[in-house]
């Protein structure tokens, strides 16, 4: 099986259409990389350089030992599956399959092989001699990805195969395809704009903001350690708290207390502080030795298992912290006080946006 890499990888259009910029990243055997990121970052832009649908201005793809920056698609020894899955609706699920193979000059006996053992896998067994238009939008999807599997590519990439299903399918399959791709060695590339994908899917992350990686990191860090604030903001829902306070001496301003500062060289004038509402804590009117910040619900939203709770800040009325607690959690009136958890906050620089380091 091949390596992908990708070599300071930059697509310019016009010098102020730049989606791609200088992107490196290596893709290992039996990896599962996602490129996350809001629509127009950059990302499918990236897919199509990989797949050989668009050329780079400058940088390199290689794909095992071969540099395949400038071959075309079909000697690349790829498989993409599209987000609208590309079927030819003329053929049966069988010849869908068959078709790249058949055009490699496969022979019968082998496509007949690789054919029915991908559709055992898949579910599409009893679905071979239908046509696209008799199959549902799941049935056609893994159609789609079947015909990627039985070519057996060195790199698989896939662009949004999920987002034309409707909610309880996309789970369905978004779970098919985990277990799929666990028992592929080949590097799978995957777009998507839903982070939940990109968190259940992947081994690695790649988060782009206008056509750079903002941080390529395992799913469990880019949520616990997000490297700036992008991508504190962009990961996670409800999204991550996020506060432009003030620094005194030791402290930033929070309405009326202050919270501790991180150990920093030099105390700057503003810092950002971030938290994730599941880590704010309501505290139930016992001393807990911490600072507490005061504030009143003023919005509840029921999100089935929890409560999505909106407070605004005493002595910042302008200020709101958004805070999950279970469904069954009650509180006994609208004015809560608040506990921030200090090994659960996270510091941003408020020029750079980066994530301070931990001293």
């Amino acid at each position: 099986m091949a390596k992908l890499q990708l070599k300071n990888l930059n697509k310019t259009y016009s010098p102020q259409v730049v989606p791609v910029k200088d992107i490196s990243l290596d893709v290992s055997e039996g990896e599962f990389l996602t490129l996350l990121g809001p629509s127009g970052c950059g990302k499918s832009t990236t897919l199509r350089l990989i797949a050989g649908l668009e050329q780079p201005t400058r940088g390199e793809i290689r794909i095992g030992d071969r540099n395949v920056t400038y071959l075309r698609p079909g000697d690349r020894d790829i498989a993409m599956v599209f987000q609208s899955y590309a079927l030819y609706p003329h053929m049966t699920v069988y010849e869908n399959m068959a078709s790249s193979l058949k055009i490699r000059k496969t022979s019968s006996t082998e496509i007949h092989r690789l054919v029915t053992e991908v559709a055992a896998s898949l579910g599409l067994t009893e679905l071979l001699d239908r046509k696209p238009g008799k199959l549902s939008g799941g049935q056609r999807q893994r159609v789609a990805l079947g015909r990627a599997l039985v070519r057996q590519p060195a790199v698989f990439l896939l662009d949004e195969p999920l987002s034309n299903l409707d909610a309880l399918l996309r789970e369905k399959v978004r779970a098919e395809l985990k277990q799929l791709f666990a028992s592929q060695k080949a590097p799978v590339v995957y777009v998507t704009h839903d982070q939940t994908e990109a968190m259940t899917l992947s081994t690695k992350v790649a988060v782009v903001h206008k056509g750079s990686i903002q941080q390529l990191d395992p799913p469990h860090l880019i949520y616990t350690r997000p490297a700036n604030q992008f991508v504190a903001g962009f990961v996670g829902s409800p999204q991550m708290n996020l506060f432009v306070l003030k620094c005194q001496g030791n402290f930033a301003i929070f309405g009326d207390v202050g919270v501790t500062l991180p150990d920093l060289p030099t105390v700057p004038p503003e810092i950002v502080l971030g938290i994730r509402p599941e880590n704010v804590c309501f505290v139930d009117g016992t001393d807990s030795g911490e600072t507490t910040i005061k504030g009143e619900v003023y919005l509840v939203e029921n999100l089935g298992m929890q409560n999505l709770i909106s407070i605004r800040v005493k002595g910042l009325e302008s200020l709101t912290v958004r805070a999950l607690l279970p469904g069954d959690r009650q509180w006994s009136s609208n004015m809560v006080e608040l506990v921030f958890p200090p090994r659960l906050i996270h510091w941003f620089d408020v020029k750079t946006g980066n994530r301070l380091p931990d001293f």
